[in-house]
C-alpha cells in the first residue's frame, strides 16, 4: 500500500502547531529567566567560599604546628644550655670553656630566633583569622541568598513542571510528524531569530516576524497553501491568518 503523500498545507499546519507548542515552552522558560544561572553562580560562589575557609583554617592549623615545633626547639635549646653550663663547671682548660660558651651563645640565638618566628606566626594567624571571619560572614550572606533563590526557582518549577513536561512530549511528538529536512530548517530559523519564532502568520498584510508589508500576490500564494513561503526580510516561514487561528484554537483546546 502506497504511503499517503503529505500536502504542503498539512506540513504548514504541523509546523505552526510545533511553533505554538515551542513558544509556550519558551514562555515558561522566560518566567524562570536568569534564575537557574543565578542559582548556579551562587552555588559556585558558596563552594568557592567554603574552599577558601577550609584552606585558611588549614593554614592556621599549620602555623599552630609551626609554633609548637618552635617551642619544642626552644625547650631543646634550653636543655642544651643547662647541659653546657654544667659541663663548664668541670672543664680542664680555657679552650674547652670557650667552646662551651660558644655553644651556649648559639643556643641562646636559636631561642631568640624561635621567639621571633613564633611572633611572626602569631601575626599571620591573627590576619588569617580575620580573613576567615570576613569570608564566613560573606558565606552566610551568600548561603541565605542562594536559599532564597532556590526556593524562588523551586516555586516556579512546581507551578510549571507538569505543563512543561507535557509540552516537551508534544513538541517531540509533533517534531516526528514533520520531515527531517523541514524540521532542520525550522530549528535553524528558530535559533537565529528573535523570540524563537520560526513560523509566523500574516497580520494586517504584514509579516508577524518583520512587520514588513507582504505584496498582495504573495499573500494570495500563502493563503493557497500550495508552497512554503519564506519572509525575505526576516527569514521566517509564513502562514495565512486563517490557518494560524485554526491551529491556535486547536492547540489551546489541547492544553485547556
Amino acid at each position: 500500500m502506497a504511503k499517503k503523500e503529505v500536502t504542503v498545507e498539512e506540513k504548514l499546519r504541523a509546523l505552526y502547531d510545533l511553533q505554538l507548542i515551542d513558544s509556550r515552552i519558551d514562555e515558561i522558560r522566560n518566567v524562570r529567566g536568569e534564575l537557574p544561572l543565578e542559582v548556579e553562580d551562587l552555588e559556585d560562589e558558596v563552594a568557592g567560599l567554603n574552599t577558601r575557609v577550609a584552606n585558611l583554617a588549614q593554614d592556621v592549623t599549620n602555623l599552630d604546628t609551626d609554633i609548637s615545633n618552635k617551642k619544642l626547639a626552644m625547650d631543646e635549646s634550653k636543655n642544651l644550655i643547662t647541659k653546657y653550663e654544667e659541663q663548664q663547671k668541670n672543664v680542664r682548660n680555657n679552650r674547652e670553656f670557650d667552646s662551651l660558651t660558644k655553644e651556649v651563645e648559639y643556643q641562646e640565638l636559636e631561642i631568640q630566633l624561635a621567639e621571633k618566628r613564633i611572633k611572626e606566626f602569631k601575626v599571620k594567624i591573627s590576619q588569617k583569622n580575620e580573613v576567615i571571619k570576613e569570608t564566613k560572614a560573606r558565606l552566610t550572606l551568600q548561603q541565605n541568598h542562594l536559599e532564597h533563590k532556590k526556593n524562588e526557582l523551586n516555586d516556579i518549577l512546581k507551578e510549571t513542571e507538569k505543563e512543561e513536561e507535557l509540552l516537551n512530549k508534544k513538541s517531540e511528538e509533533y517534531s516526528k510528524s514533520i520531515d527531517q529536512h523541514l524540521l532542520n530548517a525550522y530549528n535553524r530559523i528558530r535559533t537565529k531569530v528573535k523570540n524563537g519564532l520560526a513560523v509566523v502568520s500574516i497580520e494586517r498584510g504584514a509579516s508577524g516576524g518583520s512587520f514588513f508589508t507582504i505584496p498582495p500576490q504573495v499573500q494570495l500564494e500563502i493563503a493557497n497553501r500550495k508552497k512554503i513561503t519564506i519572509d525575505e526580510h526576516s527569514g521566517r516561514i509564513l502562514v495565512d491568518a486563517a490557518l494560524a487561528q485554526e491551529e491556535k484554537e486547536k492547540i489551546d483546546g489541547l492544553f485547556a
